[in-house]
């Protein structure tokens, strides 16, 4: 075949003006870490689902222009690391209540134990409700950073533990618990038993070597973290709702355009409803996995859920005020939760 020179250089123009374009694009790309707890499995780790269909659609809303790079498991570092880059770096983080009740110990108050009682009502809460709405006001004011969604992540907690059934309060005496910060050590005390923080990432061996007897998470969790291997005993007391936080960089909010802030916090609410479906769809099955696994499944009658309420929820309202929280928040949530 032959070239003419002319061909050649016409050629290499074409070729040259199509690497420009593309450069172009990928230059101009922003880049937005985005960093949290659990494996990247979305099967096992509902906080992976979430950030997994928020990279695609905001990627997608932005043709490009925005694109979220994931860090899961911890590869950021623990709670407190994650928070300060969110809170130092134009970034994303999302934080469990180890992150961020260090700086704002007021969030404890959403967690309440037996607050809600199923999940229509915990959605309300969270969307409509006086106090999350102040919350994230006054969150704001102190880090200087946005918390973006309430990331629903496997359903409500329960107990599990390797010594005993648990049916009632007064099984709890004598038993260590791992918890995941100061308020559930609070809830284990009201209940006899004692509760030591520890980080997510240890939770297996702490079980496993007698660190601890137990531990409260929701099914997802259990699995998450194999601790059906170390845990015998599940009792389904709908403790807490189980939730985490996405924050968001200021400084990062305010350097997108309209059109990408508009997209990234439309993806956040369709990532946020898609899941609440899921997970939900799948707390049965997973409980079932769990007693497939050899775990002994103990569902609390509504007596016995009233003598956990009667003992666990006083206990932890003390606690709170206790930590200095201002009995307005408490009143506010409260009465949201009606």
């Amino acid at each position: 075949m032959h070239f003419t020179l002319k061909a050649i250089k016409k050629s290499f123009k074409a070729s040259l003006a199509a690497g420009l374009v593309l450069s172009t694009s990928t230059l101009f790309a922003q880049t937005i870490n985005l960093s949290y707890n659990g494996v990247p499995d979305a099967n096992k780790n509902a906080v992976h689902l979430f950030a997994s269909n928020l990279k695609k659609l905001v990627e997608k809303k932005t043709h490009g222009d925005l694109e979220i790079k994931l860090y899961p498991n911890s590869m950021l570092g623990e709670e407190d690391a994650r928070m300060e880059q969110v809170m130092n770096t134009p970034s994303l983080n999302i934080a469990s209540f180890a992150g961020i009740s260090p700086l704002f110990p007021e969030i404890f108050v959403s967690a309440i134990p037996f607050m809600f009682s199923d999940f229509k009502q915990a959605h309300k809460f969270f969307d409509k409700g006086q106090y999350w709405k102040q919350a994230k006001a006054a969150f704001y004011k102190k880090t200087n950073t946005h918390i973006m969604a309430v990331v629903e992540e496997g359903g409500f907690l329960a107990f599990t533990n390797n010594k005993r059934p648990i049916h009632s309060p007064k099984d709890f005496k004598g038993l260590r618990f791992r918890a995941m910060d100061k308020s559930q050590v609070a809830l284990y005390n009201a209940f006899g038993a004692s509760g030591t923080p520890i980080p997510w990432t240890e939770v297996y061996m702490a079980l496993k070597t007698g660190v601890a007897d137990g531990q409260m998470n929701p099914p997802m969790y259990i699995i998450l973290g194999s601790l059906y291997e170390v845990q015998k005993y599940l009792t389904l007391a709908n403790i807490q709702y189980s939730d985490q936080f996405l924050v968001a960089n200021d400084a990062l909010l305010k350097s997108l355009s309209p059109q990408d802030r508009k997209a990234l916090e439309e993806s956040i609410k369709e990532a946020t409803l898609e899941n609440r479906e899921k997970v939900e769809a799948q707390v049965n099955n997973r409980i079932k996995f769990l007693a497939d696994h050899g775990m002994e499944v103990y569902r609390p009658t509504k007596a016995e859920l009233t003598q956990f309420k009667e003992i666990g929820q006083p206990s932890y309202l003390a606690w709170l005020k206790e930590q200095g929280i201002d009995q307005k928040w408490i009143n506010m949530a409260l009465k949201d939760a009606k």
